[in-house]
C-alpha cells in the first residue's frame, strides 16, 4: 500500500566517457561522432594555430575543416595519449607543409608569440631558416622546443603562460604565485635566454 506513495527510482545517468575513452573506442570503431566529440573542444586551438601560420580566418577555417578529415584516418592509426598536444602539432605541420605547397613563406618563421590581453606589445621571436629556400623544416621547430625546455622553469612556465595562453601579467602572477615584478623579470630573461640559445644554434 505505501509504496504507491515512494517515488520510483531512476536509474542513475551513466557518466560520459572520458577523452581517453572516446580515442579508444574512435581507434577501434571509427565513429565519427566520436570523433567529432573529441575535436570539438580543440576546436579554437586548431584554429588558433592555423590562424598564426596561414594569417587569414578563410584560410584557418579551411585549415581546421581540412585537418578534422585528415583525423578521420590518422587517430586510428596513431595511439594518442595528450590529444591537445598532438592536435597541436598536427595542425602546425599541415600548416607549414600549406605554406611550403603555396611557395609564399617568409625568410623567417614567426613562433606564434602575440601580446597577451592588458600588456604592452612584445617582439616576436624569430628563427631563420637554413634550407635553400629558408623555409622552417620540423628541425627548427624542435630546436625552439629544446631551446624553451633549457630555460629555467619559472622563464617556461611564465614565456607559456604569456605567449601560448595569452595570460596577462596579472593572471600570471595569480596563476603561479610569483608578483609582478618575478613575472616581468621571468618574462623579460627567458626572451634574452631564449633568442641566445637560438642565435648560437643558427651561427653553429
Amino acid at each position: 500500500m505505501f509504496s504507491l506513495f515512494r517515488r520510483s527510482q531512476k536509474p542513475a545517468a551513466a557518466a560520459p566517457p572520458t577523452e581517453a575513452e572516446l580515442l579508444a573506442r574512435y581507434r577501434a570503431d571509427g565513429d565519427v561522432q566520436d570523433l567529432g566529440r573529441l575535436y570539438e573542444p580543440y576546436f579554437h586551438l586548431v584554429y588558433g594555430v592555423c590562424l598564426r601560420y596561414l594569417r587569414t580566418e578563410d584560410d584557418a577555417k579551411d585549415a581546421v575543416m581540412q585537418i578534422f578529415e585528415k583525423l578521420v584516418v590518422d587517430l586510428r592509426r596513431h595511439e594518442v595519449q595528450n590529444l591537445s598536444s598532438w592536435l597541436h602539432t598536427t595542425a602546425r605541420n599541415y600548416c607549414l607543409m600549406e605554406l611550403r605547397r603555396r611557395k609564399s613563406a617568409p625568410d623567417t618563421v614567426e613562433f606564434g608569440l602575440p601580446g597577451a590581453p592588458g600588456v604592452e606589445s612584445e617582439a616576436a621571436l624569430h628563427l631563420v631558416g637554413d634550407d635553400d629556400d629558408d623555409f622552417p623544416t620540423e628541425e627548427h621547430l624542435q630546436q625552439l622546443e629544446a631551446a624553451l625546455a633549457r630555460l629555467p622553469p619559472e622563464q617556461q612556465r611564465c614565456l607559456d603562460l604569456f605567449y601560448r595562453q595569452q595570460q596577462s601579467y596579472q593572471e600570471i602572477a595569480a596563476a603561479t604565485g610569483f608578483d609582478l615584478k618575478q613575472v616581468k623579470s621571468y618574462l623579460q630573461n627567458g626572451k634574452r635566454n631564449l633568442k641566445i640559445s637560438l642565435a648560437s644554434h643558427v651561427a653553429r
